[in-house]
Parts: structure tokens; sequence; C-alpha cells
């Protein structure tokens, strides 16, 4: 961290306390509090860190206000415009954009570690054949550490570098494996001649019996929801990674930690809940009545995929989706889907209507991330899997970054407790 002469001064009681304060390259700057209870004698109180900067990094920064998300410094706009999603991968792995040769090196390194261990295939077979997909990769992610013992000792650079490598190329084999396992089908091996996300699509959709042929458009598609949701500082998933790696944990434990978290609705399951909004209005002749509903402040009923909580005038991220998604949408057709020609209709209706434009109630990119794995073909239950392919580099990339901080401790948040203070046992008879 940067030395800084400047100072915050906090007074308690009379007496005054001065606070270094770090100026980032970008973003507020942070009040340093790390020696506050020694001093003083009081912890800070922030309910869900929303006022708190919890690490040091140089991986990605977001301007809310500005609209702004960039991957070391790049623009993600630009990123899933020109680039894909394995050259994402190295950028956030490793800070800088490969090389032709670097690529080149890290595509064959991941394309020739997709499949997973044989006996691996046990667990799945474990599970109720009705499971959740993301309870699936819960717990064959946490499994791979008790069949790649040669990449978990977290101080061995080598070793760090092997299980990143493995859990970013395994990961949407996996994914494809919880889904066809989950209605029942043949598991799918990867193939080594097809692309990141070409490979993920056709061990999602193809059966022995006939050859499955992925249409460009989609994988195109694949390819950029996995680049648009690659990485998004210190969220909640994030921040788990990060506080189960800070015990020493092994990282295919702490990859599956994040996986977890993300199963929570409030994090990774807004593209779902989209899907679900999309059901309920039914039919887009009821459109109006549920525009007029989301305008009433006394009805529980909002509209998801509007707005950002993070983003206060609109989602980078969106634009570049929303074209992906007019393509796919043209190439697949929406007439025999409702719930496509219900999205269509109600984003038409919403983007022109004069209270959302005034309430930034934009189209943001888990509507549209949405609308395409339904075109695509994919249950809803199999959106949060997805999301978490996605981000597995970044976790992986936060992990790599934490462990290398020399200023890295386990962490332990603070209470402010309010229960009962020091009483004297009763027996049970006197009670």
């Amino acid at each position: 961290m940067a030395d800084t002469t400047r100072t915050a001064t906090l007074t308690i009681d009379g007496t005054s306390y001065e606070l270094p304060i770090h100026s980032p390259t970008a973003g507020p700057d942070v009040i340093d509090i790390t020696k506050l209870y020694a001093r003083a004698g009081v912890f800070t109180h922030d309910p869900g860190f929303t006022s708190t900067s919890a690490c040091e990094s140089a991986i990605t920064f977001i301007d809310g206000d500005k609209g702004e998300l960039m991957h070391r410094g790049y623009p993600i706009d630009q990123l899933a415009e020109k680039s894909h999603y394995l050259e994402v991968c190295y950028l956030l792995l490793y800070g800088s954009l490969p090389t032709a040769t670097e690529l080149e090196t890290f595509e064959h390194t991941i394309t020739h570690h997709t499949m997973i261990h044989e006996q691996m295939h046990n667990f799945f077979r474990g599970f109720r054949r009705d499971a959740h997909p993301m309870a699936t990769m819960v717990g064959v992610v946490g499994a791979m550490s008790a069949f790649y013992h040669d990449s978990t000792d977290i101080n061995d650079e080598r070793q760090r570098e092997i299980a990143s490598h493995r859990l970013i190329a395994k990961m949407p084999t996996i994914a494809a494996m919880a889904y066809k396992y989950s209605i029942g089908q043949p598991f799918v091996y990867p193939r080594n001649d097809l692309d990141y996300a070409s490979n993920f699509l056709r061990m999602c959709f193809a059966v022995p019996a006939q050859e499955y042929v992925v249409d460009p458009i989609l994988s195109r598609a694949m390819d950029r929801i996995f680049t648009l949701h690659a990485d998004h500082e210190q969220n909640a998933s994030t921040s788990t990674v990060r506080l189960a790696s800070s015990s020493g944990a092994n990282p295919f434990a702490c990859i599956a930690a994040g996986i977890a978290c993300l199963w929570g609705p409030a994090h990774g399951g807004a593209n779902q809940a989209c899907l679900e909004m999309l059901k309920e209005i039914g039919s887009p002749n009821r459109i109006p009545e549920f525009i007029e509903r989301a305008k009433d402040k006394n009805d529980p009923f909002r509209l998801m995929g509007f707005g950002h909580r993070v983003y206060k005038n609109f989602d980078p991220r969106a634009t570049v989706m929303k074209e992906s998604a007019d393509e796919v949408l043209d190439l697949l057709g929406i007439d025999n889907n409702p719930l496509l020609r219900i999205a269509k209709e109600l984003e038409h209706i919403a983007v022109n209507d004069d209270y959302f434009i005034e309430k930034k109630l934009f189209p943001n990119v888990d509507f549209y991330s949405g609308i395409i794995l339904e075109a695509m073909g994919f249950p809803t239950a199999m959106f949060t899997p997805i999301f978490a392919v996605s981000r597995t580099v970044g976790w992986i990339s936060q992990w790599k970054e934490q462990l290398a901080d020399p200023a890295m401790k386990i962490g332990r948040p603070r209470q402010l407790y309010m229960g009962e203070t020091l009483r004297d046992y009763v027996e049970i008879e006197n009670r």
C-alpha cells in the first residue's frame, strides 16, 4: 500500500486518533483502521462490508456511478467485443494480455486438462437423479482435492499454477456432467478440437445417437456470457473464496465455497429470477399490468433484470449482451417460445417508458443472458452453474493474488454483541 502523510481524525470521548488515509489508483480513498482496536479499544460496525476495503487488489475495478467495469485496466465492453474468454482468463490471471505464443500455449494447456478423473464419475451417481446441478457442483469440486494431490500445496507456486489451470479447464466439464446427470442422459466427454464455449455447449446438448455441431453464433454468445461474468471485484462469492483461503484451505475447497455462496438467489440467481418473472407475467397482453405494478411503491412486485445495485446509470456489460441476445433470437426465433416473446415486448416497453428512463431501470446483463440461455434450451436450474463456470477464473485470480500478498492474515470479522451478559449456571431442579 502506498505511503501517505494524509490522515483522518477520529475523536472518541475527547481523545483523538489519527488514522492513515490511502489513495488508490482509482476509486475512493481508504481510511486505515487496522490499529484502531489496539489504540482506542473500539471496533467499526459495517454490516455487509459495504463501506469496508478488506484487501488490496489490482484485478478488477468498478465505478458504479459511471457505469465502468475494468479488468486490469481494460474496459469490459472492449474485451467482450474484441477478445474472447480464454484470453480474458489469461489477463485476469497474469495481469497483461498475452502474446500470440503465450495465448496458444495457455489455450493448449486448458484444452488438454478438460477431462476429469474417471473415478469422479462415481460421485455424480451418488446424488439423487433430481439433485440441483449446483449441489452436485459444490460436492464434486470440493472432492477434487481427493484426486489431485499434486496441486493442493498452496505454498508451492507451481502447484498453485496447476490447480488454477485444472479448475478453469474442468469446471465446464463438471457443470455439463451435472446437467446431463439431472436429465438422465449419458455424460459427453470433452473434445480437444473445440474452443472453450463450443466444448461446453457440446457436452451439454450432444447425445451419442447423433452428431452435434455447435452453431458459431451460439458459441460466440456463450463465450460472451463467460467473459462478461468472469470477475466482478469483491462480491459475496469472491469474498467467500478469499475468507476460506485465508485459513490456508486448498484451492478446490476455496472454489467450492465460492460456488456455494454463488448459489444464493441474492447473488448468482439474478438471471434465473428474470425467467421466473417472465413466467409469472405469462403473456405479452399482461405486460402493461405488471409495468404498472412495478411503478406502484406499495406493490411488492419488482421487474427483475432491470437496473443494478452497483451500476447507477447503465450496466456496461448489457450493451454487448443485448447484441448477442438479438443474434441468438434471430437465429433461433421466438415464435415457439412464449417467454422470449414476453421478454422482447417487455424490453421494448421498458426502454421507452419515461418512468423507467427517469429511474434508470435499464435492462441489465442478467436480463439478456437469461434470454440467451433460455433460447439455447438451458433450464433455469443451469443458469447459476453457468455463472459458476464463468466466475471460476475470477475466484482463482483473487485467490492467487491473496496468497501472494505479504499482508495476508486469516479473516476474523468482529461483532456488535447484543446478547446476555455474564450469568450463573442454575441446576436444572432449581429452574
